[in-house]
């Protein structure tokens, strides 16, 4: 059996988890309707990462014996002013997911429940390349994103992106 506090914050992950793809699939629509349809399949793949993750966390569980819990998933409450806004609030809501791990990380470890910091292993490794990347297109958009030429060919760029699930062996 997994100690309560930290089955309470796995079940908070799912959680998180669904709404950060909610989030992502409100900053896909937003690209969309800009007519940036390359950064709108960026965050439209981001959205399927953050559900896949989110799956990852209800087996988990499940496979402890534990109950997963589900919430009501809050509608995002970010304004989207322009673009770059967008990608900014990814970085911000990419660290703030990076804490909520790491929470989870610390409440294992004083409980000595190695098997649960072995699964979150996976997940502190995917978010210190999902804070790179957010970090990246801030880079890539502070570069290209005020000539229209090269925010278009950035904007291809992303919109070759393709959905990759996650390989965690639970």
């Amino acid at each position: 059996m997994l100690d309560k506090k930290v089955v309470e914050l796995l079940n908070q992950q799912v959680n998180k988890e669904l709404y950060s793809a909610y989030l992502y699939l409100d900053f896909s629509n937003y690209y969309y309707d800009e007519g940036l349809d390359g950064f709108g399949n960026w965050y439209k793949i981001q959205a399927q990462e953050e559900r896949d993750h989110a799956m990852l966390f209800v087996q988990y569980l499940q496979n402890n014996g534990e109950k997963v819990v589900l919430e009501a998933i809050d509608k995002p409450a970010v304004a989207l002013t322009s673009a770059k806004v967008v990608l900014e609030e990814g970085l911000k809501h990419e660290q703030y997911v990076t804490s909520l791990i790491h929470a989870i990380y610390d409440a294992a470890y004083s409980v000595k429940d190695f098997r649960t910091m072995q699964f979150l292993d996976w997940f502190v490794k995917e978010q210190g390349e999902e804070e790179t990347n957010a970090e990246g297109l801030i880079k890539k958009f502070d570069l290209f994103g005020g000539d229209p030429k090269s925010l278009y060919m950035l904007d291809n760029e992303l919109g070759a992106r393709v959905y990759s699930a996650p390989s965690l062996v639970l």
